[in-house]
């Protein structure tokens, strides 16, 4: 029997606040998902239908599993600059913390840092998870070193999605 867990729809930390995705933030995700930057969620130019269908997935997480995928949020202009959060779809070999940053402007100031740091506590304490990966492309440079960054190690052994060429990521439990 699935253990019962409070529905958290808003984490703080000293910068952001992650929340649950509202219709408001289609527009944001979909002017990154259809940007080459993009390419490692599966976006990329010309795909404006399909970051619709991908967003409605996020929310569909929510409904099936009462978390998902926070918008993460500046707390010091209220802007919603990527989304960050706990990620299992069927068929998933194991349970995921994935993350995006929107848009260039809000890069390399240890946003995505602060967001899954805080959603891996957030996995493992309040969601009793007991491991946390995250599936990198082998080319995302920059996911590599944030999920070194913070502390994650890579697991050579562990299943991948469809048995993709994908790097597996254990997060550390605080």
């Amino acid at each position: 029997m699935n253990e019962l867990i409070e529905v958290i729809a808003m984490i703080e930390t000293e910068r952001l606040f992650l929340r649950k995705p509202q219709s408001d933030d289609l527009a944001g995700w979909t002017t990154f998902f259809t940007l080459e930057r993009a390419r490692f969620v599966g976006g990329g130019k010309g795909k404006t239908d399909l970051a619709w269908r991908v967003y409605a997935v996020f929310l569909g997480h929510w409904a099936l599993h009462q978390t998902g995928p926070f918008v993460i949020c500046r707390k010091d202009s209220q802007k919603a600059i990527g989304m960050a959060g706990p990620w299992y779809p069927n068929g998933w070999p194991e349970k995921e913390l994935t993350w995006s940053i929107w848009s260039t402007e809000d890069e390399g100031q240890g946003f995505a840092a602060e967001a899954v740091t805080a959603l891996g506590t957030h996995a493992y304490k309040d969601l009793k998870w007991s491991r946390a990966v995250s599936y990198i492309d082998p080319d995302n440079t920059a996911s590599i070193r944030l999920a070194e960054r913070i502390g994650c190690v890579l697991d050579a052994s562990a299943p991948t999605p469809d048995d993709d060429p994908t790097l597996v990521y254990v997060h550390p439990k605080d």
